[in-house]
């Protein structure tokens, strides 16, 4: 007897992501599970499960971005599926919300992420699977499996398909040189960092770059674009320092506030995006990648107790 007719595998999509949950299922084979989420006329919603889970491994997908109804329904899920009786639970969130708030850089705040991962936990979650954190150490808040996949195996294809002539590659703060440079490897490429200084969050007081960029088509990368600040006064500033172009690869389109606004009039050629996040609009500037494949193929190596080593290798 296989291990799907023991523990048949089902798939919910929560409200928040359900464009990109319903390309993962389509991409696994199967339908999306039957979810309903009734709301009360205060606000308050339940959601309940329209089919059976009992003896089931359940993967919840759902992204936390705001607004935190993300987040609570997504808890409320879980616990669902737990109290239904399903075998298994993973949690599938392609975008971690709070992943910023992973340390106590000032007095008397909280360490969000650590505080996300015990209320997963809590609710009944027996794994996580995510991508890109915005900090890779946020998996040791977990005391569950944690499954963190890499989007560059869809960026770096992309990127290569430009055949861009003299491609550099750059960090928009110090924070993401790391990233940078294990960005860059895949294509033998040289890293350039702008190092910024904020006066506050999301306002930057002077940004400056370490490197040479004169002539260089220049590729920067980051996780999260939340109001498009950094990117942008990047952007001007690479191109008034001799480059030839600049472009962008951000996992995470928050994209809050004026940041459509602000790409749209940037230096920028191109912002290329997945869709661990749904786009509010559309920009002519901003190109997106789909992760439906990939978390499609980890949910059936996780399913069927493989490993999740052969996702890292980069195609194209």
């Amino acid at each position: 007897m296989s291990l799907h007719q023991i523990n048949p595998v089902k798939l919910f999509a929560g409200s928040g992501t359900t464009e990109l949950a319903a390309k993962i299922a389509q991409s696994y084979g199967q339908e999306l599970g039957d979810i309903v989420l009734s709301h009360f006329s205060d606000g308050e919603f339940q959601p309940f499960y329209n089919e059976t889970i009992r003896g089931c491994n359940v993967f919840l997908i759902q992204s936390t971005n705001q607004p935190y109804d993300n987040l609570i329904e997504l808890l409320l899920m879980i616990d669902a599926a737990k109290r239904a009786s399903a075998h298994y639970i993973t949690v599938v969130i392609p975008y971690f919300g709070m992943a910023r708030q992973d340390r106590k850089d000032k007095p008397r705040v909280a360490i969000g992420a650590k505080m996300v991962a015990n209320l997963l936990t809590a609710a009944g979650a027996h794994r996580i699977m995510t991508m890109d954190l915005h900090a890779a150490q946020i998996q040791g808040f977990f005391d569950i499996p944690v499954d963190h996949l890499d989007a560059s195996v869809i960026f770096v294809p992309y990127i290569k398909s430009l055949n861009l002539q003299r491609l550099t590659i750059a960090s928009p703060d110090m924070g993401g040189s790391y990233r940078a440079r294990s960005f860059a490897k895949f294509f033998n490429a040289e890293v350039v960092i702008c190092d910024k200084r904020r006066k506050r969050a999301n306002e930057i007081e002077s940004m400056s770059i370490i490197g040479d960029v004169t002539g260089q088509d220049i590729v920067l990368i980051d996780d999260i674009c939340d109001t498009a600040g950094t990117l942008a006064k990047a952007a001007g500033l690479i191109m008034e320092n001799g480059a030839n172009s600049v472009r962008a690869v951000c996992t995470h389109p928050v994209l809050s506030g004026k940041a459509y606004d602000t790409i749209e009039n940037s230096a920028l050629t191109e912002l290329i995006v997945s869709d661990t996040i749904p786009l509010s609009r559309s920009s002519e500037k901003i190109k997106v990648l789909s992760t439906a494949d990939l978390f499609a193929k980890a949910i059936g190596i996780v399913d069927e107790h493989g490993s999740i080593s052969d996702l890292f290798r980069v195609d194209g």
